[in-house]
């Protein structure tokens, strides 16, 4: 597969604080790999398990999915965009996070993925048909790449509000009253993952899916043992991508932290919001900007305590922008908003988070005490 060239004489890099501060020092990870095997074009959809799905189609009609297919056992939810959809929930015993499935450019590169992984290609069980290479990430995650057949054509949009800014007046003798409603959903924008094998997966999705890092984070006074989370998109070329598709932390668990669906704008996500908290919904954290990819924020969680985000206004780099490098903290997770919760944070304390906790340290992973007080240091800061 040839390369994209990355070096041009006119590219803003990292160093010259296009989105952050501080760029990578000598023999830092590069941020992609050098002869990935494809490149993915995109994240397709997440899958999940749930014992109750009358319950789940009611939270994802209240939080802005439109259902795309509905059996007695699965249920397909999508966004207002054209093309695949957004979320799989199969009926199982309990509630958890399978994994990603992404979007492969062209069907070729299924059968290139299946050659150098031993895997085959298979028929995909998603609306409209399609193939599917299924793979195992070094975290354990089930990761499915697919082709799909037949696309989802789009639905009606919340139109954006128009806004009047200082002598710029296009809004006049109208008023401006957005409907309490659930925020329309247009897309799937990204998924966070923890994991104890960090180095070992962001290598892995690197080489065998071609994506590329948007930015590092690593803990105050251990830069030098490597960054310990990643913001990574797809390489698209010049054609501009999320600022992250998948995001990954250093942690004691492994496991789904939350996934992101990008919503209209602002008043998109405020007047969703005020349904949510109208129909007895926990909010996590938000409203807020995100620092790393600049999203407005908010964050919801399910009646099975799974953690989603509403955005709007993410940033969106070509294959040019180079990483950036930053402490990780918590205050350096927003521009503006309030404090990050401790629900968010997952920082609440349990008996199996202790549990968690120790059978991190005496396994074979890349977490020890050092990376542990680092990370609880990163969460006070």
């Amino acid at each position: 597969m040839s390369e994209t060239p990355i070096h041009r004489a006119d590219v803003k890099t990292a160093h010259q604080d296009l989105h952050s501060e501080q760029g990578a020092l000598r023999g830092e990870h590069p941020g992609r790999s050098r002869n990935p095997l494809i490149k993915v074009a995109d994240l397709a959809w997440l899958e999940f398990e749930k014992p109750d799905l009358d319950r789940a189609e009611i939270f994802a009609r209240d939080f802005g999915f439109q259902v795309a297919a509905r059996t007695e056992s699965e249920l397909w939810l999508r966004g207002t965009f054209a093309g695949s959809p957004c979320m799989v929930i199969r009926r199982g015993r309990t509630s958890r996070f399978i994994g990603p499935a992404f979007r492969a450019a062209e069907p070729a590169d299924l059968d290139r993925l299946a050659r150098a992984t031993g895997s085959d290609v298979r028929d995909a069980d998603v609306p409209g048909g399609g193939k599917a290479v299924d793979l195992l990430d070094p975290s354990g995650f089930p990761v499915r790449v697919v082709h799909c057949g037949e696309q989802l054509s789009a639905l009606p949009e919340q139109q954006p509000r128009l806004l009047n800014f200082g002598t710029a007046h296009r809004r006049t003798n109208t008023t401006q009253r957005p409907p309490r409603e659930p925020s329309r959903i247009q897309r799937l924008g990204h998924v966070v993952l923890e994991t104890r094998v960090f180095a070992r997966a962001l290598d892995w999705y690197l080489d065998t899916l071609g994506m590329i890092v948007s930015d590092f984070l690593f803990l105050d006074g251990q830069r030098e043992r490597g960054p310990t989370m990643a913001f990574i998109r797809c390489d698209r070329g010049s054609v501009p991508a999320d600022h992250h598709t998948l995001a990954m932390h250093l942690g004691p668990g492994t496991g789904y932290v939350h996934s992101a669906y990008q919503v209209t704008d602002l008043d998109s996500i405020a007047a969703g919001g005020e349904y949510l908290k109208e129909r007895g919904y926990q909010r996590s954290w938000g409203i807020g900007r995100h620092i790393q990819g600049s999203q407005l924020f908010d964050y919801w969680r399910d009646p099975d305590h799974f953690m989603l985000e509403h955005f709007a206004d993410g940033d969106l780099f070509s294959t040019d922008v180079e990483p950036g490098w930053a402490p990780m903290s918590t205050s350096g997770l927003a521009q503006w908003g309030p404090p990050a919760t401790r629900d968010f944070l997952g920082a609440s304390p349990s008996p199996a988070k202790v549990r968690e906790v120790l059978h991190a340290l005496r396994g074979d992973n890349e977490l020890d005490v050092e990376r542990l007080l680092g990370l609880m240091k990163a969460m006070n800061s």
